[in-house]
C-alpha cells in the first residue's frame, strides 16, 4: 500500500464545474519523484486520470481508479540569443506563467491570458486563443511514462499538435503525465492584435503602441466580460471546439448562412465558431433544469445552481444534436467527460 494515496476523496473542489463526485483513490504530487514511487508500487497499473485545474474535466459519477493531481511548482528561464527558454512545472496556474513572462518582459502568452488551467495541460489540449497556439511557442516537454516508469522529454514534432489536439490525447492517451513544459519565446516578437476584439479595445483605450501588458489586459478584459468566473458559477470555459470544415462545405453553409461566422484556415480548410452554431439553434441564454448555456457566450455551459454532471452532459448532447440537423456540422467537446 502506498501511504501517499488517499481513499475515497471528494473531488468537488477541484473541479471547476463544482461537480460532487469521489475519487475511490487520491493523490498529490508536489514532487516527479513520488510518480516514481506509485509505478513502483504498480498504482497505474489500474484506471488513473491525471487532474490539473480541474478546469476541463466533467465528472458525471465517481471516478472509479486513482485521481493523480499534479500540485508541482517552479518557473525558470534563460535567455539565448533572441530566444528566452522558460520553463514551467506541470502544476503551476497557466495565468501565473502567462503574467510570469510579461513582469519580466517575454512576449509570446500574452493573447492567452487568463486561459483556465495548468501549465501540464497545455500541451495535451493545445490550448490557445485570439490567434495564438499553444504550437507557436511550445519548445518541449518532460513526461512521466507510466508503463515505463522513466522519464521522457518531447520536442514540439514529436508531440503531433493539431488544433485542440496532440499525441497525448490520442496516441499516448492515458501514458504520459506532463511534469513540465519548456516554450520559446522571441525576444522580439511582433505582437498580436488582429484577432477578436483586441484591436478594437486598444483604440477604445487610447493604447496606440501596445506593449505585451496591454495586451493581457485587454485579452483578460474582454474574457472576464464573455465568459463566467468559475468561482462565483460553475463552468469549464469552452465546452465544445470551433469545428473546421473544408472550404466546399463551407461554401454551401455561407449560401445559406451568409452571416455565419468563420476564419479561413492557411491549409484551405474553414473554422466555424461554434459559439455562433449554437446561438443560432436557439441555445444562448437557455436554461434546463440547473444547467444554463451562458447568456453572453453560447460555448460556455454553466452549473447554475446543483447540477449532476450527467444534466451536463446530457444538455450537451441535444445541443450537437441540433447543430448537427441545422447545419450538419457535429460538434466536439473540448472538455473531458468521465
Amino acid at each position: 500500500m502506498n501511504e501517499q494515496i488517499s481513499y475515497r476523496v471528494s473531488l468537488k473542489q477541484f473541479n471547476t464545474f463544482r461537480i460532487e463526485a469521489f475519487a475511490d483513490q487520491y493523490v498529490q504530487i508536489s514532487d516527479e519523484s513520488q510518480l516514481v514511487k506509485l509505478h513502483t508500487d504498480n498504482a497505474f497499473d489500474k484506471s488513473f486520470f491525471v487532474l490539473g485545474g480541474g478546469s476541463n474535466v466533467l465528472f458525471t459519477t465517481d471516478y472509479p481508479g486513482l485521481v493523480v493531481h499534479i500540485k508541482t511548482k517552479g518557473i525558470q528561464h534563460f535567455i539565448d540569443g533572441n530566444y528566452v527558454y522558460v520553463t514551467s512545472a506541470g502544476g503551476e496556474v497557466w495565468n501565473d506563467l502567462v503574467w510570469h513572462c510579461i513582469e519580466h518582459q517575454f512576449p509570446g502568452l500574452e493573447n492567452m491570458a487568463l486561459i483556465p488551467g495548468s501549465v501540464g495541460a497545455s500541451p495535451v489540449q493545445n490550448i490557445g486563443a485570439y490567434g495564438v497556439e499553444l504550437m507557436d511557442v511550445f519548445y518541449s516537454c518532460r513526461a512521466f511514462d507510466t508503463k515505463e516508469g522513466t522519464f521522457v522529454t518531447f520536442n514540439r514534432d514529436e508531440c503531433g499538435f493539431t488544433y485542440r489536439d496532440s499525441i497525448f490525447k490520442t496516441k499516448y492517451k492515458g501514458r504520459f503525465i506532463i511534469c513540465s513544459v519548456t516554450y520559446k519565446l522571441h525576444l522580439n516578437a511582433k505582437r498580436n492584435t488582429s484577432y477578436g476584439a483586441i484591436q478594437q479595445e486598444l483604440d477604445n483605450r487610447g493604447i496606440t503602441n501596445p506593449t505585451i501588458r496591454d495586451i493581457a489586459e485587454v485579452v483578460s478584459s474582454i474574457r472576464v466580460e464573455k465568459l463566467p468566473d468559475p468561482q462565483t458559477i460553475g463552468n469549464a470555459g469552452s465546452f465544445f471546439k470551433n469545428p473546421i470544415i473544408s472550404a466546399e462545405q463551407f461554401e454551401g453553409i455561407n449560401i445559406e448562412f451568409p452571416n455565419v461566422i468563420s476564419y479561413a484556415l492557411a491549409d484551405g480548410n474553414v473554422k466555424l465558431a461554434a459559439g455562433w452554431l449554437i446561438e443560432q439553434c436557439g441555445w444562448k441564454g437557455k436554461q434546463v433544469g440547473d444547467v444554463l448555456v451562458w447568456p453572453k457566450q453560447a460555448l460556455v455551459l454553466t452549473n447554475a445552481n446543483a447540477a449532476e454532471g450527467d444534466e451536463i452532459f446530457d444538455v450537451s448532447e441535444q445541443i450537437i444534436t441540433d447543430v448537427r440537423q441545422k447545419f450538419g456540422i457535429i460538434l466536439e467537446r473540448e472538455v473531458n467527460i468521465l
